[in-house]
């Protein structure tokens, strides 16, 4: 990818620059949440949970190949590595502020050595401790 900060996600580019994210974006979000939870009471968290996944995944393809010109084949690995990672880390990310916010251990967060480094205590862990606290 051309350009440093396309395709970051977004927290990290907002974290760089120092700033907070645009509010917009929240909105959005919510307007997807309020879609898939909808959506679901008919047809059931997994199918909804599955097809929230494919349709992310066809329409990040799309903006990939909207973006990447010439370059689409060349660079296709390290997309594919930076949306993988990037899933990943917002998945470990919800799933610790989720499961601190419902009282579940939800186990070690694959971020835990970054919140330390960062002085960070996740939300339902007592300082000092490495327990998953509820």
């Amino acid at each position: 990818m051309t350009d440093q900060t396309q395709g970051q996600e977004p927290t990290q580019q907002a974290a760089q620059q120092g700033q907070q994210l645009d509010p917009a974006f929240f909105t959005c979000v919510n307007e997807y949440l309020e879609l898939t939870n909808r959506q679901s009471k008919e047809q059931g968290l997994k199918r909804i949970a599955m097809a929230s996944i494919y349709a992310a995944a066809r329409f990040n393809a799309h903006v990939y190949l909207a973006n990447a010109g010439t370059q689409a084949g060349a660079d296709r690995p390290a997309f594919l590595d930076y949306m993988t990672n990037m899933y990943r880390r917002m998945l470990n990310e919800h799933l610790d502020g989720l499961g601190a916010e419902r009282g579940m251990d939800v186990g070690e967060s694959e971020l835990a050595a970054e919140y330390a480094a960062a002085g960070y205590t996740p939300p339902g862990r007592p300082l000092g401790t490495g327990d998953s606290a509820g």
